[in-house]
């Protein structure tokens, strides 16, 4: 509600020492503006706050995460991967470099960073409805006029020096709940902001990995053409010697010209991964320098999963949900507040004179003080729909809450069945591997002593290729597995 104005004594004290009377004015205008500070003092702290107080609801966390074999299960503690820092979890030296530059240059997290600054400002914004806004006025004006016919000469001289405040007194907590539910969207902005970096993180540790995959693919396949190319000269050899027919010769080049093709491709992909991320890292596309190889790259054999309900404390996301939640439940103290009276208290004391220098002198001081009030009688169902539309705006933060939690459960059972699954896998695959191997080389060594034909190299060849193709996939599964456990609880955001 908009109040009068107030105004402030603008007073010399050195003229109020030459001018007794003006000194008992400014007084009588001091004992003013302390009896006037001293009532929004008492008023809020002794105001009422209407609406209903936040409370964390209750939660129904499981005793452990789905995913952890017995015998995890069984010895279950509160340490977990998500309380570790991200440079402990991802320990290449190159990765680690590539994060921080992410998380000081990434263009999302410089947005979310601006957020939070936004987010702040409301705050102050908001907060500032509950003390008196002050503005000093100054007016000044001379006139002079020479004499015209029968009007003789005359000069005037107006001058004005004043302050107005307005304050609305928050008896019913309508300026404190505001300020409740900014202060939580400024917690839920933060919150955002350390998911937006957790998910960074995340992301930059996934694309490192999936380009380290790629290299080594691209390894495997030029150790693959060279092999096969000297197969190849073998067999042309001993064909021309009348050893071999010319289909031997069409097979070997089959292998070699398979993976020929394959390097064009994956050189394509690995410039497209580097591409990729050097737009998380804030930069134009270019390359990205190398660390530890796949094969080397360092990851616990078992994860701490910890205890779900730290999740509740550790999770961004949850964290968000909650704030929302408790701005929401703010507001309905906003619309409960609307239904009572509002008022207004003004006080205006200055300074005004016909002549400028007799302003802070002489019979110049004026002051008023009035107070308002104004009581809603008819609104057509407007504050009724606005106090509905609030507690329905709570019930979905709160559902929205609880989903984010049930979410937040699956993906961390997912990612802790997903990881032991995919060591499992991965284990077969070195298995697999070194048989194909194997047969590979013995394939060979008979080609070369003539007990058999070259299609018995071909497929023995083809199925070695693969299945190391197959064991560099299953690394880098087994590792973008653990980027997702170690996000999925919670971790990441630390700094």
């Amino acid at each position: 509600m908009a109040m009068a104005p107030v105004f402030l004594n603008m007073k010399n004290p050195n003229v109020l020492e030459q001018t007794p009377p003006l000194k008992r004015r400014a007084t009588t205008t001091r004992r003013l503006l302390w009896a006037f500070s001293f009532c929004s003092v008492v008023v809020s702290l002794t105001g009422c706050v209407v609406g209903p107080n936040y409370k964390r609801p209750i939660v129904n966390s499981p005793a452990t995460y789905r995913g952890l074999t017995e015998a995890e299960a069984a010895s279950v503690t509160p340490a977990s991967l998500g309380d570790q820092k991200w440079w402990e979890v991802f320990q290449d030296q190159q990765l680690q470099q590539l994060i921080r530059t992410a998380l000081q240059q990434n263009y999302d997290v410089r947005i979310a960073a601006e957020r939070v600054l936004e987010a702040q400002d409301q705050l102050g914004i908001t907060r500032s409805n509950q003390y008196p806004s002050v503005n000093v006025v100054g007016t000044g004006a001379s006139l002079r006029n020479p004499a015209t016919g029968p009007i003789p000469a005359y000069e005037y001289n107006y001058g004005r020096v004043a302050a107005n405040a307005t304050w609305q007194p928050d008896f019913w907590g309508l300026y404190r709940r505001e300020t409740e539910a900014a202060r939580a969207q400024l917690l839920a902005t933060e919150w955002a902001r350390q998911e937006v970096n957790a998910t960074l993180v995340a992301n930059v540790a996934s694309a490192y990995f999936q380009l380290r995959e790629l290299d080594l693919e691209l390894d495997i396949t030029k150790r693959a053409v060279a092999s096969r190319s000297e197969s190849l000269q073998l067999t042309q050899t001993l064909e021309e010697h009348g050893i071999n027919s010319i289909l031997d010769v069409r097979q070997a080049e089959q292998l070699v010209y398979t993976a020929t093709g394959q390097i064009a491709d994956q050189e394509r992909r690995i410039e497209q991964q580097e591409n990729l991320l050097s737009i998380l890292l804030g930069n134009n596309p270019a390359a990205i320098p190398r660390g530890t190889e796949l094969t080397a790259q360092i990851h616990p054999p078992e994860v701490p999963a910890g205890l779900p309900s730290s999740l509740l404390e550790r999770r961004p996301d949850i964290r968000r949900a909650e704030q929302l939640m408790v701005a929401a439940n703010a507001q309905i103290g906003v619309a409960k507040a609307a239904y009572f009276p509002q008022i207004s208290l003004t006080a205006a004391p200055g300074f005004q004179s016909a002549a400028l220098t007799n302003l802070f002198s002489g019979p110049s001081g004026l002051w008023t003080f009035s107070g308002e009030i104004t009581q809603p009688i008819f609104t057509a169902g407007r504050l009724r729909n606005n106090l509905r539309l609030t507690e329905a705006q709570q019930r979905e933060a709160l559902l929205t809450y609880q989903q984010t939690i049930q979410g937040a459960f699956r993906e961390v059972s997912d990612a802790l069945v997903g990881y032991r699954k995919d060591q499992e896998f991965r284990a077969q695959q070195e298995l697999l591997a070194r048989s194909a191997q194997d047969a590979a080389q013995l394939s060979g060594r008979r080609y070369s002593s003539g007990t058999t034909s070259y299609l018995e190299v071909l497929t023995n060849e083809t199925n070695y290729f693969t299945a190391e193709l197959g064991l560099a996939q299953a690394r880098l599964n087994e590792l973008l597995s653990l980027v997702q456990i170690y996000q999925a609880l919670g971790g990441g955001w630390q700094q």
